[in-house]
């Protein structure tokens, strides 16, 4: 299965910003630092993302980025597409050229993983992620860590 880090940067950043919605506008540096992602790779993604209006942008002082729409209606697979990522098991792309230009013997196989791969990420959203206990712990160990960081930074 080819799911690249673009996929998956992307899919930890919409659960990153769904994690801290209440929070109110995110900025990309906090998602960065939080995430251990580039700042530049993270605009990259998001620019896709907001196109794909799963994200808006809000300007000035205070600013970052909000969920487009509420978490429960927004699924891994949607991101991963808004990325132009593809779930796809097969060595040809899905284009049936896997042996010299033919269809080889476990072509069909591989599509049909594909397909319950894309199922199942489209049966999760960013709200269920949200709900599990394992994420909100490391979702906790993730900001101490950062406001840690904050601290020592900061403190002369």
């Amino acid at each position: 299965m080819r799911l690249t880090t673009k996929g998956r940067y992307a899919v930890t950043a919409m659960l990153d910003l769904a994690l801290n919605a209440a929070e109110g506008p995110i900025c990309l540096a906090e998602i960065s630092r939080r995430q251990e992602i580039s700042l530049s790779y993270l605009e990259q993604l998001f620019a896709r993302l907001r196109r794909a209006k799963l994200v808006k942008s809000v300007r000035g002082p205070g600013g970052g980025y909000l969920l487009a729409q509420a978490p429960a209606g927004i699924s891994v697979a949607r991101v991963i597409d808004a990325v132009n990522e593809s779930v796809d098991a097969t060595r040809c792309q899905g284009l049936s050229d896997c042996q010299q230009g033919d269809t080889c013997l476990t072509h069909h196989l591989w599509c049909e993983l594909s397909q319950e791969i894309y199922g199942f990420l489209d049966g999760i959203t960013l709200d269920e992620l949200v709900q599990r206990h394992e994420v909100r712990v490391i979702a906790d160990r993730q900001r101490r860590r950062t406001d840690q960081d904050t601290i020592a930074v900061s403190s002369p």
